[in-house]
């Protein structure tokens, strides 16, 4: 079982970093592989809304000349992601929000292939402002089909410059019970996919225009 943590930072060892860190230390305790894919500070294209990935049905953005389609196999190769960002201006940082617009829709013309696939949400913040970032990524994994996994609290951890988030107790008790969340479902999702039969819709009316 592999875990993949998506840091939508561009402070590559920033806070957001060090709350990834906490609580992939826990998954490592059951034995679960993890990985950080450094998504903040790459030079991102949004979403252009070509539709070409629906007609290609490859799950690869037609965008090929940025890191996204790497980012795109790491998603899918993996049995949970970790989508963390900081907070700016009460949302997720550019590079996450490129992210999750192209992930999203080529997953869709795919087939919907981000169903059923675990995903959980931590959020850096240095006063106020989380609950929006968390918001979105939430939305974003539950308008996706995705298993979410949360925790004790928000999964939301508060201090500004490296490191001070190690102040906040109870944001470091989040991300510590959210690894042990996320080992849980992994076991239980193991041994308990089935196929339902039913046929998801691909087609939408009021996503991107």
């Amino acid at each position: 079982m592999k875990v993949t943590a998506f840091n939508g930072s561009p402070r590559k060892e920033g806070n957001t970093k060090l709350l990834i860190e906490r609580t992939l230390d826990r998954l490592a305790k059951h034995n679960i592989e993890t990985e950080i894919v450094q998504v903040g500070g790459n030079l991102l294209w949004g979403c252009q809304s070509c539709y070409v990935c629906f007609k290609t049905k490859s799950g690869r953005c037609r965008i090929d000349n940025d890191a996204m389609n790497s980012f795109i196999e790491k998603v899918h190769s993996s049995d949970a992601i970790i989508l963390a960002s900081p907070t700016y201006y009460g949302e997720v940082s550019a590079e996450m929000k490129a992210f999750l617009d192209r992930l999203g829709l080529t997953s869709i013309g795919a087939g919907r292939t981000l169903t059923h696939k675990i995903g959980a949400a931590l959020v850096s913040v240095r006063r106020s402002g989380a609950v929006p970032v968390y918001d979105s990524l939430n939305r974003f994994m539950l308008g996706s089909g995705m298993v979410v996994v949360g925790s004790t609290h928000w999964n939301a951890a508060i201090g500004e410059m490296p490191g001070d988030i190690f102040e906040d107790a109870e944001g470091m008790h989040n991300a510590d019970d959210l690894g042990e969340q996320l080992a849980w479902m992994l076991k239980v999702h193991s041994g308990a996919r089935v196929d339902s039969g039913f046929e998801h819709q691909t087609s939408f009316s009021n996503y991107f225009k």
